[in-house]
């Protein structure tokens, strides 16, 4: 028996532990310490005080207020609280400030481009700017301004939406931060501040209860029953579920999350989202002033008081509102909007609206607007203040040289070119968000090789790397991600939740855990680097093969198994054996029209490296009659010559891809132990021996 030593305790009172579980908690590994340097705190303090000289400026006039740009350029609708009290609030704090967009489509359109704007004003301006992905209350969905309820979201459509908003956001913020030196403003290190949340980040860990309890508590149901939008759907529509009737207060609740933990204190929406910013602040204020635990009670002040505004109604010529719902929607997805249809849709408005859609969405200052109008005033038919328009709003999206190639096809007898598409991770060049852009994020592969092959192979097909060995390579240097639970292993990963992205490192793990990775047993993400991602949904074999589609490194679809099969096919056909030069041109043109057949499902789901610019199959029969003339061998010498170099060749292609087999079959058989060998299969016996006895 181990006798027990007196220990002491924080509450003062000796605890006896024995002296196994004191050397153990001696030994345990202490919490990790997060220290604060002495530069960041003097960073931040020189960023104080250059925000209350910029303060003091503004209070003498001697530089504009951006409260006051926004009302110029009738970036401003509606206002939760008062004029005034946003100019101090503006003026006198660093504030952090919102927009939040509920993933409900795979992607934004340009609808969100507006509450988006003031956003990228404030960050440019030095406040904390927060893009909010709503994975959690899209479950929901807004019933605003709706008569019918929304239809539900699958889970795996949640994902691939969540998905592709984020990274389309993060591509847009970072085509901010290259834009801002050309409208005069300099990015500054630890003062511009700017991120992408998704609430699913704490509504998947905030109790219910504490919900309930802090919020739910001090809400009445009189004036929530009062709202317009309760009425008409409860009278005009089909009727109010709970969960609709609760949305205001799940958003109330993200905004008030931000405000405690980021000191996000404004709230910006689209035009129909004023309720919502109204019923935000009520219940931040019933928070804020019932907090229970009196050290962290905020006061009741104007720098502790959160405010909103609205953005003005975007509607298209006939006066509709313009968004997915309406199906007017311009997406913001080259894929489902190319580039070209985008600058082409801002190229057609009319000219009495450009002025309105310059100030709206373009940061280009008052006068630099006047003299563009002035310009187009000129000479209306050169539509300039169109194509200025146009390019802002594409460099917004996919950036400056993108904007740029696209106004040149417009320009140049509008040559609809589409831009390149980037079907695999490039290599030697710097993999970009704009490029990525270009590279469609959502594939289908087949259910074998999910379940059935590597994650090399996995990453290969899905154009992530430019080969099997390159594959794994990625994963032995832990460069390519899975949607997952990080820090798990891979045969007892939980993987990742349909409504939260998280990614873990792809290792080489046995084919079998990969079905540990899938979300709802159907989607599949990766990523490569920061940007390249994809999302797989897996699909049947038999939905695959009745569809012909393909994908990189498939068995029965590399160069030299399409050309034996078109040879087969060819040498089935026609009637080799006579010698006749028509049949021998038949068979050239038999083989690549065949093979032609299958490269064009290759080329548009396999990476543009196996790509050939002349028939693979064409050029091999080619070159094996280079030394007869085109209309074919005159002798039959040299007929026979010809023939037997074709099958030679043939023949040489099928022992080496045999050998391969056999080869792959044996390593098989090792780590099988027991396992059948490989045997070569009937088809393959019978045509080496058609090749033999002809040859």
């Amino acid at each position: 028996m181990i006798s027990r030593t007196p220990f002491p305790t924080i509450y003062g009172a000796p605890s006896t532990l024995c002296r196994r579980c004191l050397l153990r908690s001696l030994a345990a590994k202490p919490p990790q310490k997060r220290y604060v340097s002495s530069s960041f705190l003097q960073k931040q303090e020189e960023a104080k005080q250059m925000w209350e000289e910029k303060a003091e400026l503004i209070k003498e006039g001697k530089e504009p207020h951006l409260w006051d740009t926004f009302k110029e350029r009738g970036l401003v609708k509606d206002i939760a609280g008062t004029d005034e009290q946003i100019r101090e609030l503006m003026r006198q704090k660093r504030i952090g400030v919102y927009v939040g967009i509920d993933p409900t489509a795979p992607s934004l359109h340009v609808g969100h481009l507006l509450p988006l704007m003031p956003l990228f004003w404030m960050y440019m301006n030095g406040y904390r700017a927060v893009s909010l992905v709503g994975g959690a209350t899209a479950k929901i969905g807004d019933p605003t301004d709706r008569l019918q309820s929304r239809t539900p979201i699958s889970n795996t459509d949640m994902t691939r939406n969540i998905t592709m908003i984020h990274y389309q956001l993060k591509r847009i913020w970072r085509n901010i931060d290259n834009l801002a030196p050309r409208y005069g403003y300099a990015k500054q290190p630890r003062i511009w501040s700017r991120a992408v949340y998704n609430n699913s980040q704490w509504y998947s860990s905030v109790p219910f209860v504490e919900v309930v309890t802090r919020l739910f508590k001090g809400m009445r149901l009189g004036p929530m029953l009062s709202r317009e939008t309760v009425k008409r759907k409860m009278e005009k529509g089909d009727g109010m579920s709970l969960d609709e009737f609760v949305y205001p207060l799940m958003q109330a609740w993200d905004w008030w999350f931000m405000f405690s933990k980021w000191n996000v204190m404004m709230q910006i929406g689209g035009s129909d989202q004023y309720g919502n910013i109204v019923s935000g602040i009520d219940c931040i204020k019933y928070i804020r002033d019932h907090e229970p635990n009196l050290n962290q009670k905020l006061p009741d002040d104007l720098l502790h008081t959160p405010v909103g505004f609205t953005v003005p109604l975007l509607t298209d010529s006939s006066g509709a509102k313009f968004g997915k719902s309406s199906g007017n929607a311009i997406w913001l997805d080259q894929f489902k909007t190319s580039t070209f249809d985008l600058y082409g849709y801002f190229m057609r408005r009319p000219d009495a609206d450009i002025e309105n859609l310059l100030k709206l969405f373009t940061f280009l200052p008052l006068e630099q607007i006047n003299s563009v109008m002035e310009e187009h005033n000129k000479d209306p038919s050169k539509r300039h203040a169109q194509h200025t328009l146009a390019l802002e709003v594409v460099a917004l999206v996919y950036g400056l040289p993108e904007a740029e190639q696209v106004q040149a096809r417009h320009k140049g007898l509008f040559s609809k070119g589409g831009s390149a598409e980037v079907t695999s991770f490039p290599a030697g060049t710097p993999a970009t968000a704009n490029m990525a852009a270009a590279f469609q994020v959502d594939i289908k592969l087949p259910e074998s090789l999910i379940m059935g092959k590597s994650i090399s192979r996995i990453l290969y097909a899905a154009g992530l790397a430019d080969s099997v060995s390159d594959g794994n390579r990625l994963t032995q240097h832990q460069g390519a991600y899975i949607g997952g639970a990080p820090g798990q292993a891979s045969a007892t990963n939980k993987g990742m939740s349909y409504d939260n992205l998280t990614f873990t490192t792809v290792k080489n793990w046995f084919p079998q855990d990969t079905k540990n990775f899938l979300i709802d047993g159907k989607i599949l993400l990766l990523r490569r680097g920061k940007h390249f991602i994809r999302v797989v949904e897996m699909v049947s074999d038999e939905e695959w093969a009745a569809k012909g589609m393909m994908y990189a490194g498939e068995p029965g679809t590399g160069r030299v198994r399409l050309l034996r099969d078109a040879l087969m096919k060819a040498a089935k056909d026609q009637n080799l054996e006579t010698g006749d030069s028509e049949l021998l041109k038949k068979l050239v043109d038999g083989a690549e029209t065949l093979y032609s057949d299958k490269e064009s499902a290759l080329k548009t789901l396999v990476p543009g490296r196996l790509h050939i610019e002349k028939n693979r199959a064409r050029q091999i029969l080619e070159q094996s009659f280079r030394t007869v003339d085109r209309t074919g061998p005159h002798s039959v010498k040299q007929k026979t010559e010809a023939i037997d170099e074709v099958l030679e060749r043939t023949r040489r292609g099928l022992e080496e891809d045999a050998a391969r087999q056999v080869k792959k079959s044996e390593k098989k058989s090792k780590r099988q132990a027991g396992g059948p060998e490989a045997e070569q299969s009937q088809e393959e016996k019978l045509f080496f021996t058609k090749f033999r006895t002809r040859t």
